[in-house]
């Protein structure tokens, strides 16, 4: 899905907790102020919710905020959720699992095509995620940081703004 955007908008956050439910209710108000449905907005809401809560939870304390780009158009909405850390190999590398046998974590590792029952529950992030929008693509590069991107066709209100002009 190639999306052409009628609307772009970013928020900044600090890595606070409040920053989640803030971003939900601003994303969330503003999709349905658009004439997004309300099924594809509560799936959109809940992966850009993960997604979110991954760079307070590994974003690691040289993070100090993040960015969540949003962008909607007839046919679909993207939702780019970005920090600035060290990004997840760098992370992975410093700080390594004390499990016997644990492997770093990667958005390309075995896990993450498990369905989310089977996950542990400190890794059901990107699964979540996958499970709730079309296409999910992680790009972290170490010093670089984190984007993790969603992509969600979406349905419309009949009386929806941007449906009109589709």
């Amino acid at each position: 899905m190639k999306l052409v955007a009628d609307v772009k908008f970013c928020l900044l956050f600090q890595c606070e907790t409040v920053s989640v439910p803030a971003m939900r209710r601003v994303l969330g108000d503003t999709l349905l102020g658009l004439g997004v449905d309300d099924d594809s907005v509560y799936d959109i809401l809940l992966a850009a919710t993960e997604a979110c809560t991954n760079v307070l939870t590994h974003g690691g304390p040289e993070v100090r905020g993040y960015t969540v780009v949003t962008s909607v158009g007839a046919v679909g909405c993207q939702v780019e959720v970005a920090d600035e850390g060290t990004g997840l190999l760098a992370r992975a590398d410093a700080e390594p699992d004390a499990r016997p046998g644990a492997q770093p974590a990667s958005a390309h590792s075995p896990a993450a095509e498990l369905p989310v029952a089977l996950l542990p529950e400190s890794g059901r992030g990107l699964a979540v995620m996958r499970a709730c929008v079309d296409n999910v693509t992680l790009d972290s590069r170490p010093g670089h940081g984190t984007v993790v991107t969603m992509r969600k066709r979406i349905r419309w209100h009949e009386d929806a703004p941007l449906r009109a002009a589709s």
